[in-house]
């Protein structure tokens, strides 16, 4: 358990910092005292929030394939690969990059945002979407970073970016008089740093990147395209679930899109050590799976939802206390007060459920089955999520949306763990071959009954 704990704790310090920049943001726009800017900035972070997962995804790519050659002494290879990685990676920011500052305005429609609200997000989206390919760029070197095993470098690109954005923020919202463009202005520039702060130690310690061959780059493209796909696949759902519950959240009006992106900004921040869970297991797991250690696998897996079980607990509670103090602070109306009040008492402790669902994919991650990871969290944020905010909606009004997302995430919490633990029984059993995929059975093969003596 202790293993877990301190590996969790210290990999969130990374994750508060990026929520921590949203967050910030959010809280010097709400002091504007105009709810159609806090509402603008969380019609906003919803299709940020994808711009932001489709990164992470490139990131994946660049982090497992250098390291596969790094750890085999390659290091050229190593540049090699990694100068590809990011070349896919620009050409995916600028082309998304200019489809979100094209459409900014039919995207934001789409969720629902109308008049003033979306006027200011279509503004605040297209000063920030610009910079979607200096965002790959630091994302990418943070990830090989990362396959160098240089964590606290990696750490430290968004550690300078949460700082810059902290900085700006009053600077040029209050001291400029620049308002919901400074706070956007206060973004942009702390995607420039996280770049400067990450790039500047691959070159100053580890070689920094290879020259530009187009043969290699055409032949690197399949085994980018074999990662990165898939792990952009599975980013891309939380945003999309996201999308949903704002479209279903937005009919009941600015006070609560406002109320609701304080709550979008609140449960990463409130939640991140779980968040940071799941990356730090997965070694844990993987190294165990590794050496065939299946009961240590098991009291790995058992050990994190007790952690994560605790962790809820404590976040209930201090969630209860504040859910008032949030609210005043953010100056929220009554419908934004009340849906952080809801919010507090019984969208928190489901969030377990959640957590539950993140360890298991770091398992499956870890243990050769990675689509199912994918195929969770779609069905999590989809099947999972329009029906059950629907019928919320239609329950009990704004407060019933977030209720539900939380309701319908149950089932899916409860269904990746079942699956993660008969998967490894079955690797155990031998029903599995941990070097090969294909099929397995998850069911626990009934004895087979004695044979009956014969009869005299």
């Amino acid at each position: 358990m202790g293993h877990v704990v301190v590996m969790s704790l210290s990999a969130s310090f990374g994750l508060v910092s990026i929520f921590l920049v949203d967050f910030a943001d959010l809280f010097f726009i709400s002091l504007l005292g105009e709810s159609a800017l806090a509402a603008a900035v969380g019609f906003a972070g919803t299709l940020l929030f994808f711009n932001q997962s489709i990164t992470i995804g490139l990131m994946i790519a660049m982090s497992a394939l250098a390291a596969q050659r790094i750890g085999k002494g390659d290091e050229e290879e190593a540049r090699r690969i990694a100068t590809s990685v990011v070349v896919v990676g620009m050409i995916v920011g600028v082309v998304i990059a200019s489809i979100f500052w094209i459409y900014a305005p039919v995207f934001l429609e789409l969720l629902g945002a109308t008049g003033d609200t979306q006027a200011f997000a279509t503004r605040y989206l297209r000063i920030v979407v610009p910079s979607m390919p200096i965002m790959v760029f630091a994302m990418v070197a943070s990830g090989l970073l990362r396959a160098h095993g240089d964590a606290r470098r990696a750490m430290n690109a968004t550690l300078a970016a949460g700082a810059v954005n902290a900085i700006l923020d009053p600077i040029l919202i209050f001291g400029l008089g620049l308002g919901l463009d400074g706070a956007a202005l206060a973004s942009v520039s702390a995607r420039f740093a996280m770049m400067a702060t990450a790039v500047y130690p691959i070159y100053k310690h580890y070689g920094g990147f290879a020259r530009f061959d187009a043969s290699h780059f055409r032949r690197d493209l399949a085994p980018i395209f074999a990662i990165a796909v898939p792990a952009i696949l599975t980013n891309i759902a939380t945003p999309i679930g996201l999308m949903i519950v704002t479209r279903m959240i937005a009919p009941f009006g600015v006070a609560a899109v406002a109320g609701f992106a304080v709550i979008s900004r609140l449960m990463p921040l409130a939640f991140c050590v779980i968040f940071a869970l799941s990356g730090a297991v997965g070694p844990i797991i993987g190294q165990n799976f590794g050496a065939r250690n299946y009961a240590r696998v098991r009291e790995t897996l058992t050990k994190a939802m007790i952690f994560t079980g605790g962790y809820t607990l404590l976040v209930w509670a201090a969630l209860i206390a504040l859910n008032g103090f949030i609210g005043e602070q953010f100056g929220l109306q009554d419908l934004g007060q009340e849906l952080i009040f809801w919010f507090a008492v019984a969208v928190t402790p489901l969030f377990f459920f959640n957590g539950v669902l993140f360890v298991s994919n770091a398992a499956f991650n870890n243990l050769n089955r990675p689509v199912w990871s994918t195929f969770l969290n779609w069905g999590k944020n989809t099947l999972g999520t329009a029906p059950f905010v629907w019928f919320g909606a239609q329950w009990a009004g704004a407060k019933g949306v977030i209720i539900g997302q939380a309701v319908g995430g149950v089932f899916f919490g409860i269904l990746g763990l079942w699956l993660a633990f008969r998967l490894i029984d079955a690797y155990e059993s031998g029903r599995a071959d941990p070097e090969k995929g294909g099929k397995i059975s998850l069911m626990r093969p009934r004895p087979t009954p004695p044979l009956s003596s014969p009869r005299g």
